[in-house]
């Protein structure tokens, strides 16, 4: 039985904790925080509950199988989940929508017919079809297996199977997102359907590779699901199954170095100045943060993808509205940018200044949780903002955000009692990622710009859980990355996933 001290008691964290604690070893959990969760938490005020992180989740399986492999009890017996149907409505900029289905293609090809015309709703699902190419191409290196010691196969070879476009006397194949939706899509409300999915991580269609396709993808395939309560429910969750596996959890314990003995991690030093010997230590924290944990010794190794520690983040504006939810009202609903161009250059940092019209997405879950009565709704807008973006500057964004969601939400400003803004530096405060960024999962192709280092690190015995490592940020990509370093303390270096 192994001593393991977890730094952070974020998602993908306490993940590996339970593994690692069924697994009979003996496991700490050492947070700065006073709470678990890290971005999955909750904001409340006079009744009213909102999700301050992830909203949705995709891909539950993963969650399916760590309380499976954790116990007994499967997922839905801790938390109520539930399909969200229809998937989403999306509100284009010359004013048309189109209502999509959850998981299934031939619902989405005859919604978009109806609403785009004829022919559009083929276009989608054929993309669909070369989607699930490289989904399938990727799934087991990108999620199931530690990162490849030779991970540039991965940097080099985009596995979006292109149409092949005749270009001024040449035939080209789309490298890029955006390339994808203007050579292959070719009607600009499915370019921006498509380029939402990357946007909503903030980053810039036109530099991100086709391999891109899978976002969109894994939504359409396994569904978009939604846990009563909110989708802290869910950190919660897991927090107990921790606590029920006899994992140790320390709030306001923060770690101020890993301890280094013989070549290897050793344990941590608190900042009271105490000193926990551990066999194996996890990181659960940003890159920046680990880099000045680890003293004497680079964590990462030069041979090893480079850390990602940039990255936009999100301005998240809270509505607290008298009136009840209208009946059929659509849980998320996307309103998309007037100028997607002009949104790019901002995310970039080429524009210098926050888009005028950006992308927005709205949730209005129907959860009598989250409302102090039926005579109010609670509403959450979301879109991403460039890092290093100052506060006087998010808070006139803000109000951008609830212009834009009027446009799908009538008479808002009537019915609104209050709102909250939360901008990156809640999210820094919170996560301790620098100026608030948020991670996006894993995508192969671009130079390896948007792999995420592996779980096992250049010190011995030190392991990376969460969005900041392999295979990188959402939900589904934090619950994996904590069973890959569960498999690689049990089973050693020579773990090769789960199959």
């Amino acid at each position: 039985m192994a001593r393991i001290a977890v730094i952070g008691a974020g998602t993908g964290a306490m993940a590996a904790a339970a593994r690692l604690a069924v697994a009979g070893h003996r496991v700490a959990v050492y947070e700065r925080t006073r709470t678990y969760g890290g971005a999955l938490r909750r904001f409340e005020r006079d009744g009213f509950g909102f999700d301050t992180g992830p909203g949705l989740l995709p891909l539950p399986a993963v969650y399916r199988d760590l309380f499976l492999k954790t116990g007994r009890e499967p997922l839905e017996s801790c938390v109520d989940l539930v399909q969200v149907d229809p998937s989403a409505r999306h509100v284009f900029a010359d004013g048309t929508e189109a209502v999509l289905p959850n998981a299934s293609r031939a619902g989405v090809v005859t919604a978009l017919d109806e609403a785009l015309g004829a022919g559009t709703g083929e276009r989608w699902g054929d993309f669909l079809v070369r989607a699930r190419e490289a989904w399938d191409r990727t799934r087991r290196p990108l999620l199931e297996e530690p990162l490849w010691p030779d991970w540039r196969v991965l940097a080099e070879r985009d596995p979006y199977p292109s149409v092949p476009h005749k270009r001024l006397l040449r035939t080209r194949r789309a490298g890029t997102l955006a390339e994808v939706g203007a050579w292959e899509l070719r009607d600009p409300r499915l370019v921006a359907l498509l380029e939402s999915h990357a946007l909503a991580y903030g980053l810039d269609p036109r530099r991100t590779p086709a391999s891109a396709a899978v976002l969109p993808y894994l939504e359409h395939a396994f569904g978009t699901w939604y846990v009563r309560g909110g989708m802290r429910e869910l950190a919660r969750a897991v927090h107990e199954r921790c606590v029920a596996r006899r994992v140790a959890f320390h709030f306001g314990a923060e770690v101020t170095a890993v301890l280094e003995k013989d070549g290897r991690a050793a344990g941590a030093e608190l900042a009271d100045g105490s000193v926990v010997e551990a066999d194996f230590v996890v990181a659960g924290v940003a890159p920046g943060v680990l880099d000045r944990l680890v003293r004497g010794t680079a964590p990462r190794g030069g041979g090893e993808v480079a850390p990602q520690r940039g990255g936009a983040g999100r301005l998240t504006v809270l509505l607290a509205l008298r009136g009840a939810r209208p009946p059929g009202t659509v849980h998320r609903t996307v309103v998309h940018a007037r100028d997607r161009e002009a949104e790019a250059d901002a995310l970039s940092g080429a524009a210098g200044a926050l888009p005028a019209d950006p992308t927005v997405t709205i949730l209005r879950p129907d959860d009598p949780a989250l409302v102090p009565d039926g005579a109010h709704e609670a509403l959450t807008l979301t879109t991403a903002v460039p890092a290093g973006a100052g506060p006087d500057a998010l808070t006139r964004h803000a109000d951008r955000l609830v212009a834009v969601a009027e446009r799908a939400v009538p008479r808002l400003r009537e019915r609104l009692l209050w709102r909250e803004v939360r901008t990156p530096a809640d999210t820094e405060r919170e996560t301790g990622a620098a100026l608030g960024a948020v991670p996006a999962p894993s995508l192969a192709a671009g130079g390896g710009r948007l792999l995420h280092p592996s779980n096992s690190t250049a010190l011995a015995g030190l392991f990376t859980a969460g969005g900041w490592s392999h295979p990188g940020g959402g939900l589904p990509h934090a619950g994996m990355s904590g069973a890959l370093v569960a498999g690689l303390i049990v089973e050693g270096p020579e773990f090769r996933g789960s199959r």
